[in-house]
């Protein structure tokens, strides 16, 4: 009975955790380049059973757990819509690949294309970040008109000054989520160039699918309710065990 209650118990934990990261997802469907999380869970320590009364050839009927958890929360790479905003500043990424863009802590990738000319005349992110060019030093814009091919190279006033510094990885899932479209990778890992198409003028949308995070928002909190109501029975249980049946 008290292993109903912890078996109950932990999936109303790891409902809490699948919802929090549904949540998140629905607030960033608008944020331009965000990769929606998924969490993935797993039994908790589930034991074998077998017959006892068979010795040492006693045959396994089953396994049973007691309970499930959150095993890791997932971020799905899987692109976004591009949205066309006529912005010279904005460039969306076609295919697999980031931007490279320097930080307090270092470097750090993105697929949020939405940039603007700093105070100094330099290409940097919404949050000021300076955005990097194939040389490893921030792209300076001293003139009036962008240009961006689709290979990265910039152009101001049709004259040619760097190109933007497009990178990815072998394995994207090795990479750590910092905010909402900021990602750092691991020491060790290296970062390649990547064939990404850039599109200046355009803006990747978020990969969140509005109504199927409102579903399984709604699946998740009738599985808390679920458990929920699996603990109340249970301690009503214990409570007839301990008051009624002890009596007796």
């Amino acid at each position: 009975m008290i292993r109903g209650i912890y078996a109950a118990a932990s999936g109303m934990v790891a409902e809490s955790t699948r919802n929090d990261v549904t949540a998140n997802n629905l607030a960033n469907a608008n944020t331009a380049g965000f990769k929606k999380d998924i969490a993935v869970s797993r039994d908790f320590a589930s034991v074998l059973i077998q017959r006892i009364n068979d010795g040492q050839s006693a045959p396994t009927i089953g396994s049973l757990g007691s309970g499930s958890q959150i095993d890791e929360v997932a971020t799905i790479h899987s692109g976004g819509a591009i949205r066309e905003t006529g912005n010279d500043f904005d460039m969306a990424l076609d295919g697999q690949g980031f931007f490279v863009i320097q930080t307090p802590n270092g470097l750090r990738y993105t697929r949020n294309g939405s940039f603007s000319r700093s105070g100094e005349g330099e290409l940097v992110t919404g949050d000021g970040h300076r955005v990097l060019g194939q040389n490893g030093r921030p792209i300076a814009i001293a003139g009036d008109k962008l240009t961006v091919a689709a290979d990265g190279a910039i152009s101001v006033d049709g004259l040619e000054l760097n190109r933007l510094q497009v990178v990815g990885f072998a394995n994207e899932k090795q990479l750590t989520k910092e905010g909402n479209s900021l990602y750092a990778a691991p020491n060790g890992v290296q970062a390649q160039q990547a064939a990404a198409t850039v599109n200046q003028g355009y803006l990747e949308m978020s990969n969140v699918n509005i109504v199927a995070e409102m579903i399984n928002m709604i699946t998740g909190f009738r599985a808390y309710e679920v458990n929920g109501k699996s603990v109340q029975a249970h301690d009503q249980l214990l409570d007839k065990a301990v008051n009624e049946v002890g009596r007796v």
